[in-house]
């Protein structure tokens, strides 16, 4: 390397970083700025996805990898050096230039980390997509499964999920999100193979977006909601429209919990105005859906009580046990 005088301009590096989740060629107008000015533009990667779009843009681009001494050669002068970072950065070029510039023997240019594109939010969900594309194909497992066989697993995430919510468990609730959201992804993938009627993620994205968009016309549109019961009335109000609902029972899912089942139709009989008296009988299961019925005039969850007193209930038998 070169011995560079303390009186010659140090020049300057830039490393330019870009995301993968965005669309090639969409770069900052700093980052275009940078790579028309700089003297020469460098990548260790020649099926980098910028490249055609750089040379395209007219910025001639040598695909070499370069050493920290070599860089801080073509920087001499005063010149400029842009190199374009793969997608696992350049941790060998960063960290000889740390070497260098610990040395105290080598006159360093100027180090910049410049970031050309940024993930928006929710990028990383594409990462989900294209994992979740590859494991489908690759898997063993996973190659095989179906809706039907899944359908176990949506369930027991769901339980999982509030579970961790009532044990207020932030570690616990993140994780379980995650799987959740991984039961979505992994049905729409499975559903693009149908041979009639695929959809994709996409598809499940863009329907739930413009629902929500409809639904709520006080964000997006004319309409006002002062309190939480005006959106809550609109909300079954269009839903009723959307679904062609002859009764407000229809829609009520017959499999779920029992007790979350007698409060669902109790709350539709009492926002859809219909005046039904409870059936009468004897038996535990009627005292049962009449306990149900008053939680939920009296806004409490019925499942969510019962969950809380069995937990209860689990801890003294702990007790008992000696087990604390």
């Amino acid at each position: 390397m070169n011995a560079i005088s303390p009186e010659a301009a140090v020049g300057r590096v830039v490393l330019l970083t870009t995301s993968h989740r965005v669309a090639p060629g969409l770069l900052s107008w700093p980052a275009w700025q940078v790579l028309h000015e700089a003297d020469r533009v460098l990548c260790a990667d020649g099926a980098h996805p910028q490249l055609p779009y750089l040379r395209e843009a007219g910025i001639p681009v040598e695909e070499t990898a370069p050493t920290a001494e070599e860089i801080v050669d073509a920087c001499s002068g005063g010149r400029t050096v842009v190199v374009v970072a793969t997608g696992e950065g350049e941790p060998a070029l960063t960290d000889g230039l740390a070497r260098l510039a610990g040395s105290g023997r080598v006159r360093m240019p100027e180090l910049e980390l410049l970031p050309a594109s940024y993930d928006l939010p929710g990028a990383r969900l594409l990462d989900l997509v294209q994992v979740m594309d590859r494991i489908r194909v690759e898997c063993p497992w996973s190659s095989r499964q179906t809706h039907a066989g899944l359908a176990k697993y949506g369930i027991e995430e769901a339980y999982e999920l509030v579970e961790a919510i009532e044990e207020g468990d932030r570690g616990e609730l993140r994780e379980e999100l995650g799987d959740v959201l991984l039961q979505v992804v992994f049905h729409a993938r499975i559903a693009e193979e149908h041979a009639e009627e695929p959809f994709s993620v996409d598809d499940v994205a863009g329907g739930i977006v413009a629902k929500l968009i409809h639904r709520h016309p006080h964000v997006f549109g004319d309409e006002t909601a002062e309190t939480p019961e005006d959106v809550k009335e609109h909300w079954l109000r269009t839903k009723a429209v959307e679904k062609r609902r002859e009764s407000v029972t229809d829609g009520v899912p017959l499999g779920q919990p029992a007790l979350a089942l007698a409060a669902k139709l109790a709350s539709r009989v009492r926002t859809g105005g219909v005046s039904a008296a409870l059936p009468v009988g004897d038996g535990i299961g009627y005292e049962l859906l009449r306990l149900a019925v008053r939680a939920e005039e009296e806004g409490v969850d019925p499942e969510a009580a019962l969950r809380a007193a069995a937990r209860t209930y689990r801890d003294t038998i702990r007790s008992a046990e000696g087990l604390g």
